[in-house]
């Protein structure tokens, strides 16, 4: 007889929730209703993320991407796919050789982004950077009302309401939504229909939101190698589950290591190297190289795994808030965002490690996904027949202490995303600095931005242009934009020329000098412009402190006074900075 004392050790399997119930299948969809609450959550968070976003950039707040992507979408429109001069800047042809701008560049060599292509129709009846902040936030949007479609698969209505709470109060959601708009948008609402595609067994969903999430950009795949490893170590459909991490991987070797270097040599000799330099010793690597450096490196890839170590808990504490801790203890959670955190903690810098920016995309889909497995799998159940022929699944709801406790979680979350002024989005409510003190009134920035659109109204809309970081994104709808300091650009006749004209915001730099990197680029900057008009620009236009360059322009005597000044005034400022920090 077998002793008593001897028990089962479960395994992996036993512990993820891995089998949907009969009857769960058979909920059919529904529409959201606009007055339920989660339909008020959802119109909440559109309208208050569009506000927010939208007054970001027509108050000049936007910056150097948000360019590109509209550059991007510009010369799509006109037939140039995936060209930008703007990209061209940032290529190891012009960083690492010194070379041109050219306008002809294709940012597939950067980032492989076909599925950009969806949204070309609606980039043409509104051609503006603002369409494509309104696009990312209806994006956002539009993904949280899929996760309570797909959270209503398991879960009761009310339990379903409050993971959509979580979603929407999630720093990790809201910050990226109101920065610039970035490529990773997109992922968010095609992983859920593929999620939901999985927990209908609607093949051509699954099938579909898995092209969709591959064709983001080059590195998607790694949540679907997550969550391919979820469904082979859960046992819940290996075969699926080996299929799509392995199409995935694939996927993302072909890309990085056949595809895009066709395009430029960025990947390798860029990209990988400033994110994953530390591993190799070579100038440059593809990723099958940097993943082998990284493999026979065991003790680094610890010590970059949890250092910083107060930043990496610090970045999962945040995820894990608004969910009031819950993935922290779901193993499917962790097993279908263990990639996606890999790749963020095994980069270099602490940019990766910022849960506003849009590196925190991938990590969401499983955190909520993993959520949603775990109360389905502790909660009771039962099952209430509406009509006949559709069974519904009802789930009881945690108790009264713990959803106060989640309450309370995502209040926190909402409160740290408002004081973390992601992307200073509420610049006017939130000072750059509280010691020593830096701060824009809104009076004050809506002031300066009449300012400044007088001053782009004298730039025609075909001239080619180099503008200050904040000014790119207004003026990027045109074939040759640069940012400060490059003044030349190889056009389409491959012949490098001086653009026509040349803006900067010295207002804007000149309000930060408290901060060394605004003192670096306000220095960098007077003296491009200063030597601009020893070299035949003429100083056309001067308002608040926007100076306007143009090639073989007629001069303005009183914009060139006042200019004088200004000049001076900022050079006697940085030369005290430059006595203060000797």
């Amino acid at each position: 007889m077998q002793s008593r004392s001897l028990r089962t050790v479960p395994s992996l399997a036993d512990l993820l929730p891995f089998t949907p119930d009969p009857v769960v299948r058979n909920l059919k969809l529904r529409a959201v209703p606009v007055l339920s609450p989660v339909g008020r959550l959802a119109l909440i968070f559109l309208g208050l993320a569009l506000v927010v976003s939208l007054h970001r950039y027509f108050s000049f707040y936007t910056s150097n991407d948000q360019g590109i992507f509209n550059q991007v979408f510009w010369n799509n429109l006109h037939g140039h796919f995936f060209q930008s001069s703007l990209s061209s800047q940032l290529s190891t042809n012009v960083i690492h050789a010194g070379e041109v701008p050219t306008v002809y560049y294709h940012r597939l060599g950067q980032h492989f982004t076909p599925a950009l292509l969806l949204w070309l129709p609606f980039y043409a009846l509104w051609p503006s950077p603002a369409l494509l902040l309104t696009l990312q936030v209806i994006l956002a949007t539009l993904a949280g009302l899929v996760l309570y479609v797909l959270a209503r698969q398991r879960l009761s209505p009310q339990l379903s309401g409050w993971i959509v709470a979580s979603y929407y109060g999630a720093n990790a959601v809201i910050g990226p939504a109101v920065g610039n708009f970035y490529d990773a948008c997109q992922l968010l609402l095609f992983v859920f229909g593929l999620l939901l595609g999985l927990e209908k067994r609607w093949d051509w969903l699954f099938w579909l939101g898995a092209a969709l999430t591959l064709a983001v950009r080059e590195d998607a795949g790694v949540v679907l190698v997550g969550i391919g490893a979820y469904l082979v170590l859960s046992k819940r459909d290996p075969v699926r589950g080996g299929l799509l991490a392995g199409l995935s991987l694939g996927y993302i070797l072909v890309i990085t290591g056949v595809v895009m270097p066709v395009f430029s040599a960025d990947i390798s000799r860029r990209f990988m190297i400033e994110r994953f330099g530390q591993y190799v010793t070579t100038e440059d690597a593809s990723t099958l190289a940097i993943v082998a450096a990284i493999a026979r490196q065991p003790w680094q890839l610890l010590v970059e795994l949890v250092t910083p170590v107060r930043g990496t808990v610090q970045y999962l504490l945040g995820h894990w808030l608004p969910l009031a801790f819950v993935p922290a203890i779901a193993p499917a959670s962790w097993i279908m965002t263990g990639l996606p955190l890999l790749q963020i903690f095994l980069q270099q810098g602490t940019e990766a490690l910022s849960i506003n920016v849009r590196y925190a995309t991938p990590v969401i889909p499983g955190l909520f996904y993993g959520a949603i497995l775990w109360w389905s799998q502790r909660l009771a159940r039962s099952a209430t027949i509406v009509t006949p022929g559709e069974i519904v699944p009802t789930v009881s709801l945690p108790s009264r202490r713990f959803r106060r406790f989640w309450m309370g979680c995502i209040v926190l979350s909402l409160l740290f995303t408002l004081l973390a002024n992601p992307h200073r989005s509420l610049y006017f409510l939130i000072p750059d600095s509280m010691q020593p003190w830096v701060y824009v009134s809104l009076p004050r920035q809506w002031h300066h931005v009449g300012q400044i659109r007088q001053v782009l109204a004298q730039i025609p809309p075909t001239a080619s242009v180099s503008a200050s970081r904040f000014l790119v994104p207004q003026l990027s709808g045109r074939r040759a934009v640069l940012q400060l300091p490059h003044l030349q650009v190889r056009d389409d006749h491959f012949q490098v020329v001086n653009v026509d004209y040349a803006i900067a915001d010295f207002w804007n730099l000149a309000y930060q000098l408290e901060f060394s990197g605004a003192r670096a680029k306000l220095a960098e900057t007077l003296t491009v412009f200063e030597q601009a008009q020893q070299q035949g620009y003429a100083l056309v236009a001067y308002a608040d402190g926007v100076v306007l360059l143009q090639a073989g322009g007629v001069a303005d005597p009183p914009a060139i006074a006042t200019w004088e000044t200004l000049r001076q005034d900022l050079r006697s400022r940085l030369a005290a900075w430059g006595k203060k920090e000797s």
